[in-house]
């Protein structure tokens, strides 16, 4: 008899939503070397993902100009210190993070929360977003590394407001998340 997959982390924690994204790549390492490299690769070693980051974030720099701190790595563990909250976890499977803000204002507006919260979250004029990740062996010894992102918004007005946001962002979004994806492999296969 063959044991059923557990159901994907994201389908348990947004079943329903508004937009998506998909993205995946092969890798040619073993899943026990791919998880560790999610974890470790640093963002912002690709220039593209510095680059779009950067002009995320213009916005609340010019608002709020602060002296320039030091380059940091920006891992996925170190985005937990950066409004999202790691939702749930399979080790060296798959992991799931999560965020609420109001995603279409300059700053983003993101509401701290923990897992807990964030499951509970339904305040009116807010989004929800998962991101997660998922590690799938191929039969050739190699790994399936996919990513997806989904977003509830909680209102029909929230609705609105990242239609117009996302018809802007996505392309830029996708970019990321490939870069993301090309990044991990490198990592995983150097």
């Amino acid at each position: 008899m063959a044991v059923a997959e557990p159901v994907p982390l994201i389908d348990e924690l947004m079943p329903r939503f508004d937009w998506f994204e998909r993205h995946a790549i092969r890798i040619a390492a073993a899943p026990a070397v791919v998880y560790p490299a999610l974890r470790r690769v640093d963002l912002l070693a690709s220039p593209l993902i510095r680059w779009l980051i950067a002009l995320r974030s213009l916005p609340t720099a010019l608002a709020r100009p602060r002296a320039r701190a030091a380059r940091r790595a920006l891992t996925l563990d170190r985005m937990l210190d950066h409004g999202f909250v790691l939702l749930g976890e399979r080790p060296g499977r798959e992991l799931a993070l999560g965020v609420v803000g109001r995603f279409w204002t300059p700053g983003g507006e993101r509401v701290p929360v923990d897992a807990e919260s964030f499951r509970a979250f339904d305040r009116p004029g807010h989004a929800k977003a998962v991101w997660d990740f998922r590690v799938a062996p191929e039969n050739d010894g190699g790994t399936r590394l996919s990513t997806e992102t989904r977003i509830w918004c909680l209102d029909p007005a929230s609705r609105r407001s990242f239609r117009r946001y996302w018809l802007v962002v996505r392309p830029f979004s996708g970019l990321i998340r490939i870069a993301l994806l090309r990044a991990v492999a490198r990592e995983a296969t150097r």
